[in-house]
């Protein structure tokens, strides 16, 4: 062999050297996040979730990888959105609504998941107990539909006057019945009449928003249904622009100008959610990791949202308060 002949092939050896480990590299673990929503709405939730990997020791493009599967607001599609997941193989699927989760867990047994759930998920059947979840799946109860009771009596006392209160509710959300039987137990105790206005698309909430109009001054409890929350901003436009006062599940509601919000920490339950799937990616199965639950609620109020629509907040109110946006 020529010399020149043996340094072209030593040379083109080389080259093919890189892409030869390239190829043996071993593929990384995947993440499948479900959810209701839109990947705009759910850009804070992801966030979070990459936050609590990170914690876990994984980092997204380096060690992990995510793919995002969301309904658009339709419950009705998640179950084929999971089923795509399952097919896909993904290592731990991440749900992250009450409505995902039960879609998740329809969709497998066997693939670990990560539920976030404000429905209680010992009585959604999803776990055995918070405990000791049993079987393949395990997550964050955020508590949010427990305290719905809750908002109904701060919107009470926010507004004393008032013989009705409404609530907007998503009849395709499946803690619904839950949710509404609580309240009309809250607003009998009180001595006020509920009013249910449903709502499951934008055309519907502008409806509802437009019959509460015409009934001023309703006090409104805004459901913590997902559909709801990934709505904040055209509600509390709509609030504001029919002085309405309503209370929200989430803090992102008041921080957007609604006028009071109460219940747990949204962000820190989708962290949380991160490390879960941290920690089962590293090995650990789902029915060795407790149910995970908030420890906390806070109440938020947005002063100039209240001087806006003309409404004084009580100081005993104003004192219960965690944070006062002014």
């Amino acid at each position: 062999m020529r010399r020149r002949d043996f340094i072209s092939l030593l040379s083109g050896a080389a080259a093919a050297w890189p892409l030869a480990a390239r190829a043996q590299q071993p593929k990384l673990p995947v993440i499948g996040f479900l959810s209701p929503g839109s990947p705009e709405a759910d850009a804070n939730r992801m966030n979070s979730v990459r936050r609590g990997l990170t914690e876990s020791g994984y980092v997204e493009g380096q060690n992990v990888a995510i793919e995002y599967r969301g309904a658009q607001n339709r419950y009705d599609h998640l179950p084929a959105l999971a089923d795509d997941l399952v097919k896909r193989q993904v290592s731990v699927i991440v749900a992250g609504s009450t409505p995902a989760t039960l879609a998740a867990k329809a969709a497998t047994s066997t693939l670990p998941i990560v539920f976030l759930m404000g429905g209680d998920p010992v009585e959604f059947n999803v776990v055995a107990s918070l405990n000791r979840p049993d079987g393949n799946i395990t997550g964050v109860y955020n508590l949010n539909t427990a305290v719905t009771g809750k908002r109904l009596e701060l919107v009470h006392e926010l507004v004393p006057a008032a013989g009705m209160i409404a609530l907007l509710s998503n009849p395709s959300s499946p803690f619904t019945e839950a949710e509404t039987k609580e309240l009309h137990e809250a607003a009998r105790a009180l001595g006020v009449e509920l009013r249910v206005l449903n709502a499951t698309n934008e055309s519907e909430i502008d409806t509802a928003f437009a019959i509460l109009a015409k009934e001023q001054p309703v006090p409104l409890v805004v459901s913590a249904d997902t559909f709801f929350t990934n709505q904040r901003v055209r509600l509390v436009i709509l609030a504001a622009r029919h002085a309405i006062p309503a209370i929200y599940a989430y803090r992102d509601f008041a921080a957007a100008g609604g006028l009071m919000s109460y219940g747990s920490d949204l962000d820190d339950a989708y962290r949380l959610a991160g490390t879960y799937a941290g920690r089962i990616l590293k090995g650990a199965k789902p029915a060795d990791l407790p149910v995970l639950q908030a420890t906390k609620v806070e109440l938020y109020i947005n002063l100039p949202t209240a001087k806006a629509i003309g409404i004084t907040v009580p100081l005993p109110l104003l004192a219960r308060a965690d944070e006062v946006i002014e």
